[in-house]
């Protein structure tokens, strides 16, 4: 009999992938969990499961507390189904022409006009001069060159810059965030105070500008798509909607985990652009 935490296949569905059991086995069921397939039990009457090594190095689905006990309400739906429902909208995938006008183009745009307003050198020489305010219209012009931040949260950013404490304030930690020499844990978080100071502390707007900077490792945070994405792949973000170190850290892990995925399954994506979209794509709704 298998204890709980063995890891499994089941020799007659090799596209489950590998499988975990969640519990000792009790009456020839086994409670599985397949990496392609989500949950599923098992009568070890009529299947005869396959023990398989455990993996050497930590797999962020499978090790993950929260296959254990996952919402089975909420239906489970693999990377390969999810790739094949972004194919269908985009059947070249990430070098679809429709793909790269509807999805990726603007993103690379805005990245472009980051680098030309608000690079390392120009945020400095500002902030040497003092001029506060020049640099919270380049940072408003950025965030306005996509729809990625819902317009009631780009007026909050607006209306909370107006006052000249508060332009001073944003635009020495933006420059912290983005460019700054403590950890990205510390100036993440003191980025989120001065969001919160000015009535703007959004997962949308603290994570716009780390993702529009830096579009080869950061991470865009829409909290129901991301969510979404996740819950695919039992993947827990420990989401809280208070601005918080630990929810963007499992945001970047997932977001690193979907992109060699998506490499695997050979997609191709370019950078966390790619990788954003697809969450994006494959989210009910988003394209109807």
């Amino acid at each position: 009999m298998f204890k709980k935490d063995t890891y499994v296949q089941h020799p007659g569905m090799p596209t489950w992938g590998i499988g975990k059991v969640l519990e000792d086995v009790v009456m020839d069921k086994a409670r599985v969990f397949f990496i392609d397939a989500g949950e599923k039990l098992i009568s070890l009457k009529s299947i005869t499961l396959q023990q398989v090594a455990s993996p050497k190095e930590f797999h962020p689905v499978l090790d993950n507390p929260s296959i254990y006990n996952r919402d089975k309400s909420k239906k489970f739906i693999s990377l390969t189904q999810a790739k094949a429902e972004f194919l269908l909208l985009f059947p070249e995938g990430f070098h679809d022409k429709e793909y790269f006008r509807e999805e990726r183009d603007y993103k690379v745009v805005a990245h472009e006009l980051m680098q030309s307003l608000l690079s390392k050198e120009q945020l400095s020489e500002m902030l040497s001069s003092a001029d506060f305010a020049e640099v919270c219209r380049r940072s408003l012009q950025v965030v306005n060159k996509t729809n990625l931040i819902f317009p009631n949260e780009k007026m909050a950013l607006k209306d909370g810059l107006k006052d000249d404490a508060s332009k001073k304030l944003f635009a020495e930690d933006l420059f912290e965030l983005l460019y700054g020499s403590a950890t990205q844990q510390l100036r993440f978080e003191r980025f989120a105070k001065t969001l919160d100071k000015i009535g703007a502390a959004k997962w949308t707007i603290i994570s716009y500008f780390m993702f529009i900077a830096f579009p080869e490792t950061e991470m865009f945070m829409k909290p129901t798509v991301s969510q979404h994405a996740a819950e695919l792949c039992a993947f827990e973000l420990n989401y809280k909607s208070e601005l918080n170190w630990l929810t963007y850290k499992c945001l970047l892990q997932f977001s690193g985990y979907l992109k060699k995925e998506l490499v695997k399954m050979e997609l191709e994506p370019r950078d966390m652009i790619d990788v954003q979209s697809f969450m994006w794509c494959i989210r009910p709704g988003s394209y109807v």
